[in-house]
């Protein structure tokens, strides 16, 4: 079965810098898309960056000019990098891929989150 660990979580004061791992394992072909999601306390969980297998990226608002994901195919590992922490991103991080199972076919797993706490 196909598992993903993430890892990178932590506390951090704002303004400071995370960078978050998503190592994929198991039965995969190859992975399409990786996105890294995040839920906070009380709220729903939020797209915050996800990239194709192509390298396009996509952004929600609030992640725009400080977060930059990443991926290396060749590893089944992407990355979140994230600066100019505030408060606000205090939250679970869950990484997500859509993969190319060997049967030919493609699904989706998630991990079981990490924790992010800003704060001073």
């Amino acid at each position: 079965q196909v598992q993903l660990v993430e890892s990178g979580g932590g506390l951090v004061q704002p303004g400071g810098s995370l960078r978050l791992s998503c190592a994929a394992s198991g039965s995969i072909f190859s992975i399409r898309t990786m996105g890294w999601y995040r839920q906070a306390p009380g709220k729903q969980r939020e797209l915050v960056a996800n990239i194709t297998g192509g390298g396009s990226t996509n952004y929600a608002d609030s992640a725009k000019g400080r977060f930059t994901i990443s991926r290396d195919n060749a590893k089944n590992t992407g990355y979140l990098q994230m600066n100019s922490l505030k408060p606000e991103d205090t939250a679970v991080y869950y990484c997500n891929i859509d993969y190319m199972h060997f049967g030919f076919r493609y699904l989706e797993v998630w991990g079981q989150g990490t924790l992010v706490t800003v704060s001073s």
